[in-house]
């Protein structure tokens, strides 16, 4: 199984914040073990009520899914971890604390911890993420700069992805206004290069956010879920210029996914870099000339009242009986059904007739067992 940064729990309910610095680093300890994901990691905290007993039972629960010689994180990686941390001046904020994301603890993929660097009272304040592409033209880095100076004007911070093209130019905008920069890697890893210094002054006066570990360097399918917590931490996302197939699309997929505005930038259609955002245009996205439209069509959601979700343990769910016939023969079922293309976890338990009480725990072991992949938005895949 890949790392994945996705969860569907059974429960809507995220689980407490640590009540102490040993749950937190337990806590750490269960998500940094091998094979565990965000979907197995609240699995198994649900199921099992503490990091403590969870990390207890994890070697068990991968020699059911077939995992032998399985052992978890080591404490001295976390040791390092935390310490790596101290030393780059990033404090660790756990999901359910006062200064993580609310926007984003809504979500059921977010992430149980987030490494900051910078001004975490930004968090507090309303985002706007604002996406495009790298090799942007003259035309859009100055739309995106304007964007970006006018909507923090107006009071919202301007959360990008420290990439080339759009993203810089958007960030440098809003450095007095405030932005933020959700990385693909460690938050102490600097990507690319070439962003050092804007890095420099987001670390002074803005903000830098990861959920990977701290020193990772960024490989490409950690981009994908990086995109999810762009679009997780504000109410709109933004496209400036996108080709056809980009990543900044994958951020507009996912702010839909999330139940958040999208809004495109229109471009030329000779143009390739402004294909995606007229096919967003094409269906359905507010068509984005100023900031006045920006603000024009977030005006209602300013009087939407958002329920906070309780922040409470749920009731575990009942013990799994399932004989080793009837484990293998759901096992394979769900392997039958499951192929190189992503399927929604909702889907499958549709196609299975099956309880997804009972789906749940099947999906855990096969995830341990390295024989299926999540990807952002709760989508399954047969491990190649």
């Amino acid at each position: 199984m890949t790392e994945d940064k996705d969860t569907h729990p059974s429960s809507t309910h995220p689980p407490l914040p640590p009540t102490s610095e040993d749950d937190q680093f337990m806590r750490l300890r269960l998500l940094r073990s091998r094979r565990v994901g965000i979907a197995t990691y609240y699995r198994l905290l649900i199921e099992h009520g503490t990091a403590q007993n969870a990390l207890a039972a994890l070697p068990e629960v991968a020699r059911a899914a077939g995992v032998e010689r399985y052992s978890i994180c080591p404490e001295r990686v976390i040791h390092a971890e935390l310490k790596a941390g101290r030393a780059a001046g990033a404090r660790l904020v756990a999901r359910g604390s006062r200064d993580y994301p609310s926007a984003l603890g809504d979500l059921n993929d977010a992430p149980p911890f987030l490494w900051v660097i910078g001004d975490t009272r930004l968090m507090h304040r309303p985002m706007i993420a604002m996406v495009g592409a790298r090799n942007a033209s003259s035309l859009g880095t100055r739309m995106a700069r304007k964007l970006a100076s006018d909507l923090g004007t107006a009071g919202y911070v301007i959360v990008s992805g420290l990439a080339r093209g759009i993203d810089a130019s958007a960030h440098i905008a809003a450095l007095e206004t405030g932005t933020a920069a959700v990385q693909a890697g460690g938050v102490d890893t600097i990507y690319p290069a070439e962003n050092a210094e804007l890095a420099q002054n987001l670390a002074k006066s803005g903000l830098r956010i990861s959920e990977q570990p701290m020193g990772l360097q960024p490989m490409a399918r950690h981009f994908p879920a990086r995109n999810r917590i762009i679009s997780g931490v504000a109410v709109a996302t933004i496209v400036v210029e996108a080709a056809a197939k980009s990543g900044s699309l994958i951020t507009a997929r996912d702010a839909l996914d999330q139940g958040r505005e999208v809004l495109a930038v229109p471009g030329h259609p000779m143009d390739a870099r402004a294909s995606g955002c007229n096919m967003l245009i094409r269906d359905g996205a507010t068509l984005v000339r100023s900031a006045d439209d920006v603000l024009e069509a977030l005006t209602p959601l300013a009087t939407r009242n958002t329920p906070e979700l309780p922040l409470d343990i749920p009731e575990r769910p009942p013990q799994d009986r399932r004989s080793l016939r009837e484990t293998a023969d759901l096992h394979s079922q769900i392997l039958s059904r499951l192929g190189p293309s992503p399927l929604a976890e909702d889907q499958l338990i549709r196609d299975l007739n099956t309880p997804a009480s009972a789906v749940a725990p099947a999906l855990v072991e096969l995830e341990l067992d390295g024989s299926i992949n999540r990807a952002p938005g709760g989508l399954l895949s047969r491990a190649s």
